[in-house]
């Protein structure tokens, strides 16, 4: 078991920190302060902009949306929250929930620790094995050969004009990519959430999110691309690629700023545009 001394809160991500933390944190930083520093400050010093701090104010418990937030970034580390609570002069609340913070961290080292066991897992949609089998269009019957991809893509139903200029594009040329489209790959009767986190995890290589107004009002585009910023923290496998195709009323999604985008709005760049995805797509 590790010690309190032991602790290195730099290598904990965020998301070790459990809900009654969580709770008791934003006990502290909801109510709004005339003194100390309050969510907001706190969201500041996260880097969140004017526009999407204005939209937090909207929810009863406006920093939990915040940290659920922050906590996709790669830079969402225990050390870098106490930090910021310290440089925003609430070492009131370190010191009020340090205990509940260590017990928090020690659990999920020891669960680190622990050897996962390999058995099936049973879920709302039916039993779970290691790998699903049967789940999109040309899977071996016999499930010796899952289909792969090398890409998923991550759209809303408003986009998928441009997700067949995307098939026309990156399959139907001389880069001969394979894409995979939820709507045209993936058999009915699946639960949609898992088998997203299967073909995701599993089944491709990279995952191209088609980002727009739209999209950001989509459930289904905010699970994939919050699972597939968890596989890859710190974008170090370039899992993830955004792309944009038209402009945008609303602010670019925080949690993907740090990643670079192939962007089809600006014409002086669109000559490079699919050729720049491809290549990304393509590498191994």
């Amino acid at each position: 078991m590790a010690s309190k001394s032991s602790i290195d809160h730099a290598v904990i991500p965020v998301t070790a920190l459990n809900c009654n933390f969580r709770k008791k944190l934003g006990l502290y930083l909801n109510p709004q302060n005339t003194v100390a520093a309050d969510w907001r400050t706190v969201a500041e010093m996260m880097d969140f902009t004017y526009l999407e701090i204005k939209n937090f104010e909207k929810r009863d418990y406006p920093f939990e949306k915040v940290l659920t937030e922050w906590e996709t970034r790669p830079e969402a580390t225990v050390a870098n929250l106490l930090s910021i609570l310290e440089k925003a002069e609430r070492k009131d609340v370190i010191s009020d929930l340090k205990e509940i913070i260590d017990d928090d961290c020690r659990k999920y080292l020891e669960r680190q620790l622990r050897k996962p066991v390999q058995v099936p897992v049973v879920d709302s949609c039916g039993p779970r094995t290691q790998e699903r089998e049967g789940i999109t269009l040309f899977d071996d019957p016999q499930g010796l050969i899952p289909e792969t991809f090398d890409a998923f893509i991550c759209y809303c139903q408003n986009d998928f004009q441009f997700v067949h200029e995307m098939i026309k594009q990156l399959e139907q040329t001389e880069y001969n990519l394979k894409l995979c489209v939820f709507d045209r790959d993936v058999l009915p009767g699946t639960c949609v959430w898992t088998i997203a986190s299967e073909l995701i995890e599993k089944r491709c290589k990279r995952m191209v999110v088609v980002i727009s107004d739209d999209y950001l009002d989509s459930d289904a585009c905010d699970f994939q691309t919050k699972f597939a910023l968890s596989l890859c923290p710190g974008a170090r496998t370039k899992r993830l690629i955004p792309v944009v195709y038209k402009t945008m009323k609303k602010p670019f999604p925080s949690i993907l700023r740090f990643l670079t985008i192939c962007d089809y709005t600006r014409p002086c760049t669109q000559t490079w545009f699919w050729t720049r995805l491809a290549k990304a797509l393509a590498l191994p």
